[in-house]
C-alpha cells in the first residue's frame, strides 16, 4: 500500500519538476520577446508550482517516513502481551489510519466549510404518533337506526317458573315477558376541512390520506367520548387498596350471573390491578397469552383506556360489568368520509357521523373508583 501510493506521489513530483523547468524556459524566451503580460502569467504559474512540488515533496518524504515504521513493526515477530501493549508499536492499519486522517486536516475543507453542498436530511413521510386508542363501541349493543329517534325494546331476563300440572288438565297461563323500552336519540356530529391542490400537489407523502385516517381517528375519539359518558352514569362503587374482596363481590353478588362481564379500566385503575397481590404474593392480573388478547383479572378480560376517558388524569376509574347489556348505540349514519372540488383550487373533505348513546340495563354494570388514588388526586 505505501509502496504503491510513494511511486504514484513521485511520479506526480517528477512531473512538477519537469513542468517548472518547461515553464522556465519559456520565461527565457518571453523576456527576450519583452512582453511582459506573459512574463507575469509564467511568473504566476511557477509560484503556484512551486508551493505544489514542496507539498508534494514533503508529502513523500512523510510517507517514506510511515513506511520505514510500518517495515519495523512487521519484523517484529513477538506479540505483545496485555501487560505490554500500552508500550507496543503502532500496527500497519494503525499508521495508514493516522495518515489519512493528517491528509484530511491537510485539505482544508471539512464539513462545515461545505455546508452549502451538503443536504439536511428531511424525512417527508410522517409516522403517526404511538398512542393505543381502544374503540369502546365494539363492546356495546350496536343496532342500525333506520331514523333521528325511537324507541328499542329490550327483554327482561325471565324470573318466573313453570307450574305443575295433573294429566289433561289446562294449561296455566304462561309468565309474560317483561320488556324495557329504552328511548334513543340520533346526533348528527360533522365537519371538514379545505386542503389546497398545491398541497396536495407539492407534499411527498399522502396528504389526503393522512387528512382522511385523521377523520377516521376524530371519529373513535367522539363515540368513545359518549359511550364513557353512559358508563359514568352507572351506579357508583368504591374499592381500595389490596382488597381484592370488593372486586370479587361485585362480579360474583353484585351482578347477576346471566352477565357476561367485563372490566374497562383507566390506565391508573389498570395500575391498581396490576398491583393487586394474593396471599401468597402472587400478582392477580394475569398477562394476555397473544397481544390480541386482553389481559384477564379473576378471569374477567380487562381492557385499558386513557385517564382521561373515564375521568381526569391520575384518577382511577372502571366500568365493571356487561357493558353490551348496559349500553345502547344507534348508529344511524357511520362516518362518512368525502372529497369534493372546492372553488379555491382545492379539495373539501367532510366528515359526518350519526349516532346516539343511551344507557340500556341499569343492573348490568358499576362505575367503580379505587379510593386510594381518589384520595391522592388533586385535581385540576
Amino acid at each position: 500500500m505505501f509502496k504503491e501510493k510513494i511511486e504514484a506521489l513521485t511520479k506526480a513530483y517528477n512531473e512538477k519538476i519537469s513542468k517548472r523547468s518547461a515553464l522556465l524556459e519559456k520565461a527565457d524566451k518571453v523576456a527576450d520577446s519583452e512582453d511582459l503580460e506573459g512574463l507575469k502569467e509564467i511568473r504566476s504559474n511557477l509560484s503556484s508550482l512551486k508551493d505544489e512540488i514542496n507539498s508534494s515533496k514533503s508529502e513523500i518524504d512523510e510517507l517514506n517516513e510511515l513506511a520505514k515504521e510500518a517495515a519495523e513493526t512487521r519484523s517484529v515477530l513477538t506479540i505483545p502481551t496485555d501487560a505490554k501493549k500500552a508500550q507496543a508499536k503502532p500496527e500497519y492499519r494503525d499508521l495508514l489510519n493516522s495518515y489519512f486522517h493528517k491528509k484530511e486536516v491537510r485539505s482544508g475543507l471539512i464539513s462545515d466549510n461545505a455546508e452549502v453542498t451538503i443536504p439536511d436530511v428531511t424525512q417527508y413521510i410522517p409516522e403517526h404518533e404511538v398512542k393505543s386508542v381502544v374503540d369502546l363501541s365494539q363492546f356495546v349493543n350496536v343496532f342500525a337506526a333506520t331514523g333521528p329517534s325511537g324507541k328499542y325494546p329490550i327483554v327482561k331476563r325471565a324470573t318466573a317458573v313453570l307450574n305443575t300440572v295433573e294429566e289433561l288438565q289446562k294449561n296455566p297461563e304462561l309468565a309474560k315477558p317483561d320488556f324495557i323500552t329504552i328511548p334513543w336519540e340520533v346526533a348528527t356530529y360533522r365537519g371538514a376541512i379545505a386542503i389546497s391542490k398545491e398541497a396536495i400537489d407539492d407534499s411527498r407523502a399522502d396528504l389526503t390520506g393522512i387528512v382522511a385516517q385523521n377523520a377516521l381517528e376524530q371519529k373513535v375519539n367522539t363515540t368513545n367520548a359518549k359511550v364513557a359518558e353512559v358508563l359514568e352514569g352507572f351506579t357508583a362503587k368504591t374499592v381500595s387498596g389490596d382488597d381484592v374482596d370488593a372486586i370479587k363481590e361485585i362480579l360474583n353478588v353484585d351482578l347477576d350471573p346471566a352477565y357476561s362481564p367485563v372490566i374497562i379500566a383507566s390506565q391508573s385503575f389498570y395500575q391498581y390491578l396490576d398491583t393487586i397481590k394474593d396471599k401468597n404474593g402472587r400478582y392477580l392480573l394475569n398477562d394476555p397469552i397473544v397481544s390480541s388478547s386482553p389481559a384477564t383479572l379473576l378471569g374477567v378480560p380487562v381492557y385499558k383506556v386513557g385517564d382521561e376517558l373515564l375521568g381526569k388524569a391520575g384518577e382511577a376509574h372502571a366500568f365493571i360489568g356487561d357493558p353490551r347489556r348496559a349500553v345502547l348505540y344507534a348508529n344511524r349514519t357511520d362516518v362518512q368520509v368525502r372529497w369534493v372540488d372546492n372553488d379555491i383550487y382545492g379539495q373539501y373533505l367532510q366528515a359526518v357521523i350519526r349516532f346516539g348513546v343511551s344507557k340500556a340495563d341499569e343492573k348490568a354494570g358499576f362505575f367503580v373508583t379505587e379510593g386510594a388514588a381518589v384520595a391522592g388526586t388533586t385535581g385540576e
